[in-house]
Formats: C-alpha cells, structure tokens, sequence
C-alpha cells in the first residue's frame, strides 16, 4: 500500500542549501510501496541508529543544570561525488555553483587520474592546467551529438594540480580514481603502441594474424573514437579492439607474446612506473586510491600467472598480472595513511574470491569499490512501477552488501548514478525518491563508509551514459534530486540539539553532557559561570 505519512506538496524551485524536500509519493506505484513498505523503512532505521550513530560523553567548564548546544559539523561518512566538471561549465557562475557543492552537500570528492588524458604524450603529465582547462575554451567548445545536434562540449579530465589545490582550500577528502585500469580505450595511452612497438614486432605480428592494427590519436576526447577511422576502413582496416579480437581468433597469446616482447616489456614498464610517478607527487595529499578499476570479471582464479599480459574480452590488452602489480607497486611506493581501494562494478562470487586470492598473494586491499549505474530511463520508469532490478529493493540491497561485508573491510558505493525516466516534474521526483530510499537502504549497511554520486550534473556524462541523471541540469539549475539528497545529509543525518549538563561524579566543579548522534565532528556551545559564551569541538566516533 502506499505510504501515508508523507506529505504531498510542490518543490521548492530555488537553489538554497536549506530548502526542504517533501515526497509526493503519487509519483510512485502501490506496488513500489508494498517493497518500499513501512515495515522496511522502519529496518532502515532502526539499523541507521544502530550503524551510523554513538553516544558521546564530554566534561565541561560550567554550572550545574546549564543547557549546552550540540550541532554537528562534520559527517564521519563520506558522501562523495567525482569532480570531473571543475571549471568545464562555460560560465563563471555555472562554475562556481558547482564548486560550492564540494564542502557544503559533498564531503569527498573523486579526482581524475586517468592515464590516457593525464598523459596524452610521453612525458607531459596534464598536472598543471592548460588552455582546455578554461572558461574560455568551453565557451567555444562544441560537439556533435549521435543525431547531428551540435551541444555544448565536456571533457571531464581537468587538470589534477587546481582541482586538488582547490579541494584543500574546502576541507574535502580526495579520492584519486584510478591508477590502474585495463581499459584501452578510455585508459591506456595510445603512444605505448604506436611509439615502444618496434616496427619489426608490428610487421612479424600483421604477418603472422593478418591483421593490421591501426595508430591512435590521444586528441579525440574519452579515447572513444580512433584517429583515421574513415580511412582505415576504405583501407579495409578495423578498430583497435576489433584488430585484437581477430588477432586472438588465428594466434595463441604465447604467440603473440613470443612476436612482441619488446612491446609487452614496455606496456608493463610504463604501467607500473606510471603508479610510481603519482605516487610519488599525490602520495601524501590523496587519501584514497582506486587501485585497480573493473577488473574481476577478468579473473579466472589467478591473480598471479607471470604471464606477460593479459587479454580481457572487455578492454584488450593489459600489463601481465595488472591488479596483482598495481596493488604491489601501490603499498611499496604509497604512505600507509593512504587507503588502498578495489572497484569494481560486479559483485559477484567471483569478486569476492579475487579480493580473497589478491590478498593471499600479500596484497593490502583497505578498501572494497562497489558501482551501481542505473543508466537507462526506462529501467527507472520501471522501478516507478515496482517492476526494477531486485538488486535496488531493500532486501536486494541487504543481500548485495551481505556477500561484501564478509570480506571484513569497509565499502565504498563509489560510482552511483540514477537517471530519471524524463525531465517533467514527476520524472524528476521518480528520480529523487529512487535517490532517496536507495541512500537510506545504503546508508544503513553496516560496513558502508561512503557513497559517492557520480555525474553531477546533467549532459555530463561520459558518451553511452544518459544525459539526464544529474542532480542539476547542464545550466546549474538544480534538480528534484538535489533537494532530496541534501535533505539526507544536511537534516536527516545531521544532529543538532540542546542538553542539559549533570554533575560530573569527578566533581571539581566539572558538568558533563551527554548525547547521541551521527559520527562526526561537532561543536558544543555553552555560557559559562562568568556569562562568557564558551566551544569545544570534538569528535563523535
């Protein structure tokens, strides 16, 4: 049945940080509310009261009986978003809403560290910015859609250096994302290929397959397309990934190893030093890595086989042993404080098997990644209806985590996307209650420490994923979402109230106050025995 204890009533269409959401459940079907039921939204409490929340006890200065207030300033949960957008907006006031929302709604940011856009030549690392990182550039900067529409251009990989910079003037935690990850197409660079394959090795390998691989050109945003595609194909040559999946229909991989040895040497040298060079700038001012990214579907038992390479059916060709080296070359090169993370968006047997097998081989695994892109309209339009995937139900979402949690290590939901079915009202609220109660089922997981939004903004994304599941449009108007979101972090999860001291049973004239609330930091606020007005901060653990 439907709920009845939320209150109809339209949204606030104002950005402020302080508006109020209020639910029109209508938007929602009966059977959405049967699983979303009271019965499950009471679990969810009950276990966000058990899970998120401490009780606290502090001494003061003070007479007896005085009222001391409690407001909590700081979440010892993460709620994250990537800021892949910095300074990509086009105006000066787009931009600066956006950064707003990093210390305000998020307190953890995911930062760029792709290879291929960081370091699109040999040598010169995008650390510092350039003119692609201006407001100027974006003003000018046009794409084409699928259908011919000309839109406003993104790119998505700004500079590391200003956006670090920028989230440390913030207080924000970063989370550098990721320093491995077998993707050729989005992560490898291209110049491995075309410039340490010696000529010798790429004509033994064109005569033995009968197949010529293409060069790449890093220019075209996201890796997505492949310099000279029209030509290659007059010429009757195909995609790099294609090449490769030809390739391995006419040689073995011992094959193809034995004809290129040099390239594979390469291939590895740069993938691991390239851990090392990061490491070595962001190694003290990054608190988190995703070590390596998507890579338990390539694992079949083993992560160590001393094998050259590895070919994943997804991405191509990868560093030999890329998840098992990169945490190796991670913790030797990296400072403990650093938290070392898995990602992955599979949360099956087999990735829990592959962090068991990563860490019986001596690697530090701190933290376990888990995505969940709910990237098609209709697939939201459908859980409108209570027909969605099971595994965004309150008991889905309970038997998800279960498997994880058994791994003994804290999770982090690091890449979250949910879409609204359209930009109508009702679309946008489908989209923000969906937000709602999934936030609240995940926040209410014992072993969660975060959860990260992924595109923050609408017709930002990267190509393939909608362009309407932001939480504000591409103008920085924001979304029913946002108001949904921010009334989760900023009211629901924030405690703030008034309590009465007690004497202390050390005496000395000490009172003590005494509290519940969400783990964080908080500022107590008293007037003292001389009518001074008197703080302390601390922490609630």
């Amino acid at each position: 049945m439907m709920r009845t204890t939320i209150i109809l009533c339209l949204l606030p269409t104002v950005f402020s940080a302080r508006a109020e959401f209020v639910i029109d459940c209508s938007v929602m079907s009966e059977k959405y509310w049967a699983v979303w039921n009271d019965a499950a939204q009471a679990k969810i409490d009950a276990d966000i009261e058990r899970y998120r929340k401490a009780d606290a006890v502090v001494e003061i200065d003070a007479p007896n009986g005085t009222v001391v207030s409690v407001e909590q300033i700081s979440h010892g949960f993460f709620f994250g978003a990537h800021i892949f957008n910095f300074n990509q907006l086009g105006k000066t006031e787009y931009n600066d809403r956006y950064k707003e929302l990093y210390g305000t709604l998020f307190n953890s940011a995911t930062v760029a560290f792709y290879w291929k856009t960081l370091e699109p030549y040999q040598g010169q690392v995008r650390f510092q910015e350039d003119y692609r990182d201006t407001e100027e550039y974006w003003n000018r900067a046009f794409a084409e859609d699928a259908d011919g529409a000309m839109r406003k251009a993104h790119w998505r990989r700004p500079a590391t250096e200003p956006v670090v910079a920028f989230l440390n003037t913030r207080g924000v935690r970063i989370h550098g994302h990721p320093l491995c990850w077998g993707n050729n197409a989005w992560m490898t660079p291209s110049w491995i290929w075309d410039g340490f394959c010696p000529k010798a090795e790429k004509d033994a390998l064109e005569a033995a397959s009968g197949v010529k691989l293409p060069s790449h050109d890093w220019r075209l945003p996201m890796g997505v397309k492949e310099f000279g595609r029209d030509e290659w194909k007059k010429e009757g040559v195909v995609s790099w990934s294609e090449s490769w999946e030809k390739i391995f229909k006419r040689l073995t991989p011992d094959e193809v190893a034995a004809i290129c040895p040099t390239y594979f040497a390469n291939l590895n040298r740069f993938t691991f030093d390239r851990v090392r060079q990061i490491a070595a700038r962001y190694g003290t001012r990054v608190d988190s890595w995703d070590v390596c990214n998507e890579s338990s579907p390539d694992f079949h038992g083993e992560s160590v086989t001393g094998k050259p390479f590895q070919v994943s059916p997804r991405y191509g060709i990868t560093a030999g042993d890329l998840c098992y080296n990169a945490f190796k070359t991670a913790q030797e090169t990296l400072p403990r404080s650093a938290w070392l993370n898995i990602n992955d968006y599979s949360m099956d047997e087999n990735y829990f098997a592959q962090i068991k097998d990563l860490e019986k081989n001596g690697c530090r695994i701190d933290v376990i990644g888990s995505q969940m892109h709910l990237f098609n309209p209709k697939e939201s339009a459908k859980i409108a209806e209570g027909e969605g995937p099971s595994h965004l139900t309150p008991q889905g979402i309970a038997d998800r985590f279960t498997l994880l949690s058994k791994a003994e290590k804290p999770i982090h939901l690091s890449e979250i996307t949910i879409t609204a079915p359209d930009m109508t009202p009702k679309g946008q609220m489908v989209q923000a209650i969906i937000l709602r109660n999934c936030y609240r089922a995940w926040f209410a997981v014992e072993k969660m420490n975060g959860i990260t939004w992924w595109n923050v903004v609408d017709n930002c994304g990267a190509p393939g994923e909608p362009s309407i599941s932001g939480l504000f449009t591409r103008d920085m108007k924001p979304k029913t979402a946002y108001y949904a979101m921010d009334d989760l972090i900023n009211r629901e999860w924030k405690t703030s109230l008034t309590v009465p001291s007690v004497s202390s049973p050390t005496g000395a004239g000490k009172q003590v106050v005494s509290f519940r609330g969400f783990r964080g930091k908080y500022r107590l606020t008293w007037t003292d025995a001389a009518g001074k007005v008197q703080t302390k901060v601390m922490e609630v653990k």
